[in-house]
């Protein structure tokens, strides 16, 4: 990478500044330092200076030529595929700021589908988050102008604004009949990238919410941190990436490397030497060996997609939940001689281990999830008569008459979980199973 004037490489869809999350592309930094051998296309640049012409000369207003050449630069990356960008100098800023997790705005990571702006996924603890907005839904509206007909960038710069002020999202999600109206007031926004806390009694939850340069060292922390609570090592945990749009590849590569001993982790391909890179596990598995159970969504994106695809092929981990996001390509970041604004460029695919593509394919669970609404279900009448409910019944010579009463907090305590979230509820009781299976040397 000797082009490269920063190894900086982030999984990132869309960067969308101060207003949303790290997008989930890859970018690197690098500094253009040759020339191209290719020869200039005359006629079409002909016909570019006389569409150039023609617009300066005859269009209902006065348009000035750097805005034009803005435009028409623009025009040339939003054409290629929907990550490639220009950044002018507020974006390349706000870009260079973004990777610290602390940022303005809404909170929502967003692409563009058919016109309309689609999220991708609410960041927690965020705005949107807190407002109800969930991946998937497709914004229609901002206050009261309509999305069809804007660029990205133009709804970005109507999104965005000062922290305390609101907006109007008008929004049209499956399932629901008539478009939802959702008003939202920007703040400053503060990810926490890494959450943690035990599920059970050995069994711990790590959420991570967004890749972060320094994820992978919080993760580790998070696990230590975890086992010293539990007074022993963990029986297992569950990684929670739903809902997590992407970040920095260094810190996804971390994280899967926690957990893995050896083998790839990622590798990308791309037409230029630069862009061939591999990115390897080293020795240590911060779980030494004990399950995983990884939860995934369709707002899983990118870098969350290379943490499962990892874990999935090297099989360290099951995979649970719905299918992901299918964002499997690399941006680099190319700054302009001026440095105050740079190309967002796509420039090669990245791969899991075994080979696998997962551009617009996504990561498929070893075990698909549905929604579900778990209810208690009615106790019968009558129950079942047991050996103790029996007359004469001999007592238990282990007994002492001591009973254990943690049995039914432990019961209300799963049902809530149940019911509050089911995907994690099954989690559990997966990572539980693995468990017994290990231990039993299976």
């Amino acid at each position: 990478m000797t082009k490269y004037k920063q190894t900086a490489l982030l999984f990132a869809g869309l960067i969308l500044g101060v207003l949303l999350a790290i997008g989930h592309g890859v970018l690197a930094q690098k500094q253009e330092t040759t020339t191209t051998t290719n020869t200039l296309p005359l006629e079409e640049l002909r016909l570019f200076t006389d569409v150039f012409t023609k617009i300066k000369r005859d269009y209902v207003e006065e348009v000035d030529d750097k805005t034009l050449l803005e435009h028409a630069i623009r025009g040339m990356l939003s054409g290629l595929d929907p990550h490639s960008t220009y950044l002018d100098q507020e974006s390349y800023k706000e870009l260079q700021v973004g990777t610290t997790g602390e940022f303005g705005g809404l909170g929502i990571e967003v692409g563009m589908e058919d016109g309309f702006v689609k999220v991708i996924a609410p960041i927690d603890d965020t705005p949107a988050a807190h407002a109800g907005v969930k991946a998937g839904d497709l914004i229609i509206r901002l206050d009261d102008k309509p999305v069809k007909g804007m660029s990205l960038n133009d709804a970005v710069k109507i999104m965005r604004g000062k922290p305390g002020t609101d907006i109007i999202l008008t929004i049209v999600r499956e399932g629901e009949e008539k478009p939802l109206k959702i008003t939202i007031t920007r703040d400053v926004i503060k990810v926490q990238s890494v959450k943690s806390k035990m599920l059970d009694e050995g069994f711990g939850y790590v959420r991570i919410t967004q890749f972060q340069s320094r994820s992978g060292e919080n993760l580790v922390a998070a696990v230590k941190k975890l086992a010293k609570d539990n007074k022993k090592p963990l029986n297992g945990i569950v990684l929670d990436l739903r809902n997590n749009p992407g970040g920095v590849l260094n810190a996804a590569v971390a994280v899967s490397d926690a957990f893995l001993t050896d083998g790839l982790i990622v590798y990308t391909e791309g037409r230029i030497e630069d862009s061939k890179l591999q990115f390897k596990a080293t020795a240590k598995d911060i779980l030494e060996g004990a399950p995983i159970v990884v939860l995934v969504n369709g707002g899983s994106a990118s870098a969350s997609e290379i943490v499962a695809g990892a874990l999935q092929d090297h099989k360290r981990a099951v995979i649970m939940g719905t299918p992901t996001f299918g964002k499997g390509s690399v941006q680099t970041i190319l700054p302009l001689p001026n440095n105050t604004a740079a190309l967002k460029l796509t420039t090669a695919r990245y791969y899991t281990p075994s080979g696998r593509s997962i551009q617009a394919e996504g990561i498929v669970p070893d075990i698909m999830l549905e929604r579900v609404k778990v209810a208690e279900a009615e106790q019968p009448a009558v129950g079942f008569v047991k050996e103790s409910d029996l007359t004469g019944h001999l007592e238990n010579p282990t007994d002492n008459g001591k009973k254990n009463g943690d049995g039914e907090e432990k019961k209300t305590d799963l049902l809530a979980l149940a019911k509050q979230d089911y995907f994690l509820y099954e989690a559990l009781n997966m990572l539980k199973g693995l468990y017994i299976l290990r231990s039993k040397g299976q």
